[in-house]
């Protein structure tokens, strides 16, 4: 398998799902087994035209030059539907299946209506992920059970009109009372764009990728 060193169009037809593809560097080169990131793109890129999920996220930063240490995958949510989860499901299982992915360290993380896909996607494979991080989504608090034992790190915009940071702060107090893994970063000055700065963080990914699943 060859390397890939900038991000590659794909489809996977069962799931009739488009997707970005960044292999990181060295990759193929030998049996090893690397770490996995889904990512998941806010309402403005659904659609057929993958160019629209390099607007934001790690899928705009591969775009620019950056080289992540990891397997990035960026599904395209058609147009005028909303993320998933039984599609993201099967869509991943096809994905592992495809790559050298490692699952112990398989990581979510979302923006906007994929912040949301995120969290519902998370709530009904607790066990599937080894880290979450929605930026500026919204989920259900009341099912937060499952995600007791993740590693989770939330982050919002106090300004954001889009969807009001009130939506992250029920999650975030919602998992503390269960005694939850969870972190929370909310930005006093950022409006709904509260993504850049923290994909643009390397510390954000240091700590995801710090982050295991323990094997059973």
């Amino acid at each position: 398998m060859q390397e890939a060193k900038s991000i590659n169009a794909r489809v996977i037809y069962d799931v009739n799902l488009r997707y970005l593809l960044q292999l990181p560097e060295g990759y193929g080169r030998s049996k090893e087994k690397w770490p996995m990131v889904l990512f998941l793109h806010g309402m403005g890129e659904r659609g057929s035209d993958l160019e629209l999920v390099k607007r934001h996220g790690p899928p705009k930063l591969v775009e620019s030059g950056e080289k992540f240490p990891f397997i990035l995958v960026s599904p395209q949510c058609p147009t005028d539907e909303f993320w998933s989860v039984p599609v993201l499901k099967s869509f991943m299982d096809t994905v592992e299946g495809l790559y050298a992915v490692d699952p112990t360290r398989r990581y979510l993380t979302g923006l906007s209506m994929g912040g949301n896909g995120a969290w519902r996607l998370a709530i009904a494979y607790p066990d599937h992920f080894a880290a979450l991080a929605p930026i500026c989504g919204w989920g259900d608090p009341s099912a937060l059970g499952a995600l007791k034992n993740l590693p989770i790190w939330v982050f919002h915009g106090m300004k954001d009109l889009v969807v009001p940071y009130d939506k992250s702060d029920v999650m975030v107090k919602s998992l503390q009372e269960l005694g939850g893994k969870v972190r929370y970063t909310l930005y006093p000055e950022a409006e709904h764009d509260s993504w850049s700065r923290t994909y643009s963080d390397p510390a954000f990914f240091d700590w995801l990728l710090a982050q295991r699943l323990r094997k059973s």
